[in-house]
């Protein structure tokens, strides 16, 4: 079965960079998050690889690893948002000691998502792809990234709804800042390949295409396995946002996951928006959405509030969802069972 940790009120944070750090000139930045969470009653603790950012990276694997690591076994600890993603998480996979791995919360996306499929298909334990760290700086949260906490205090066996937003960021403004954080102009819209009213369940499993897929093959990507010890053989619902591949290198992932039987017993994907996609010789993101959806013979949703166009809505891995998507609305219901 799976494990679901719970987020307490006036919980301690623990910030540590399994990926990228925070570089000198935006430590001032970064001090906001930390001072907006604490303004919520949280008591935040940062650890060094937060404060440093070299050659891709926020220091050596085995420091990110023994840093991460330390908090997951501190129990002073109760949950671990990363400042953000990056680049090179995957370094830390084979440093990491997961059966000393506690029942804690560890949310964010990006590079963050190699660490939380990971954890969630090595070990049965629930994550949350969701906000990073520095996204909860402003003044107040949209109402979609805000439900981060509501989520994560699910007790088990309860569940919790949410919805699309009304709006999403197109660009990122870093010079010109909103008390929310996020610039929210354009109007959202969930699509189906079928353009009709799409309804699917099953467990919840992705992250972010362009790292996720590098588990193929390895030791932290074993999906059958985690079926058979973790899901009572259910079906899944896979979610992936895509931050830089073209059109052509998104199908030759989507190809090798199924060939690696990731798409077996899957009743859906959903698919972030992206302002990567780029086509190749006119092949289009949609063109790749309909060749799946034909071949697989499953509804696949796309344009969902997950991923590098904000905001995000905070989809838990090995959760047993509902998804609901009605003239570009969409509802998702996540059952902590």
């Amino acid at each position: 079965m799976i494990q679901y940790p719970f987020l307490q009120k006036g919980a301690t944070i623990g910030v540590t960079a399994p990926s990228s750090g925070v570089n000198s000139a935006l430590h001032n930045m970064f001090k906001q998050s930390c001072e907006s969470m604490e303004r919520k009653g949280y008591t935040v603790v940062c650890g060094e690889t937060v404060w440093t950012q070299e050659k891709a990276k926020s220091s050596s694997a085995n420091k990110r690893a023994n840093e991460f690591m330390e908090m997951m076994q501190d129990e002073n600890i109760n949950i671990i948002i990363p400042p953000w993603g990056g680049e090179l998480l995957i370094e830390i996979l084979e440093e990491i000691d997961f059966e000393k791995i506690n029942k804690k919360w560890v949310l964010g996306y990006s590079d963050t998502s190699v660490l939380l499929l990971a954890i969630t298909l090595k070990i049965g334990i629930a994550t949350a792809h969701g906000t990073n760290f520095v996204d909860v700086r402003g003044e107040y949260s949209d109402h979609t990234t805000a439900m981060w906490q509501s989520v994560l205090s699910t007790e088990v066996g309860d569940s919790i709804t949410q919805y699309s937003s009304e709006k999403y960021q197109a660009k990122w403004q870093h010079n010109n800042p909103s008390p929310c954080v996020f610039h929210l102009t354009e109007d959202t819209n969930w699509k189906t390949i079928s353009n009709g009213n799409v309804s699917i369940t099953g467990r919840l499993l992705g992250g972010c295409i362009d790292v996720i897929r590098h588990l193929i093959g390895t030791p932290f990507g074993n999906v059958q396995e985690f079926r058979k010890k973790h899901c009572n053989n259910d079906p899944f619902i896979w979610y992936f946002e895509n931050c830089e591949l073209t059109t052509t290198d998104l199908r030759r992932s989507l190809v090798q996951m199924k060939l690696a039987g990731w798409f077996e017993n899957c009743s859906g994907i959903l698919f972030g928006r992206s302002a990567a996609n780029h086509p190749v010789n006119e092949y289009t993101a949609e063109d790749v959405y309909t060749e799946l959806a034909n071949e697989l013979q499953i509804p696949i949703i796309y344009d969902v509030d997950c991923g590098h166009r904000p905001p995000q809505i905070t989809f838990i891995n090995g959760a047993f969802a509902e998804v609901e998507v009605e003239g570009g609305k969409g509802v998702i219901t996540q059952h902590f069972k």
